[in-house]
């Protein structure tokens, strides 16, 4: 399996939270968010990534969970699933977790793949992230 890693600064595009009140200090946010990939790898480099996020939050600890696409000019795609654990404080908040390569199309069509990432809330539209792991492609079967 090929390792790959790169980065990318993506845009909160929409995002709703709702204030839980089963404890203090709880709440649950749904957030898109969109960016281009940096990677070495002519596969991910400039990739659009989109990912959909659900964070559950207690007094700065929680969740994230998720499910992102990645695509290239040509139409090809990577899709997946995240998660990871949310650490906050104050307008900071950084998720680490893994991710897993569900699928693809166009050149990608059953890729797998899996890996750790890391994300970091810049402000309140921006968010930062790096990532690594390995990726499979496979290959076509003779008919």
């Amino acid at each position: 399996m090929p390792s790959i890693n790169g980065s990318f600064a993506g845009k909160i595009t929409k995002r709703s939270a709702l204030p839980l009140t089963d404890q203090p200090n709880h709440e649950l946010s749904l957030a898109e968010v969109t960016g281009t990939q940096q990677s070495p790898d002519p596969l991910w480099n400039n990739a659009t990534i989109t990912y959909w996020g659900v964070t559950d939050v207690v007094n700065g600890k929680g969740t994230q969970r998720g499910y992102y696409n990645n695509v290239r000019a040509d139409k090809t795609r990577d899709f997946g699933t995240f998660e990871g654990k949310v650490t906050a404080s104050g307008n900071s908040m950084t998720v680490e977790g893994t991710w897993k390569i569900e699928g693809g199309e166009g050149q990608l069509k059953g890729a797998t793949g899996s890996g750790t990432f890391k994300t970091t809330l810049k402000s309140e539209t921006e968010v930062e992230a790096t990532w690594e792991g390995a990726y499979q492609i496979a290959k076509a079967q003779a008919g």
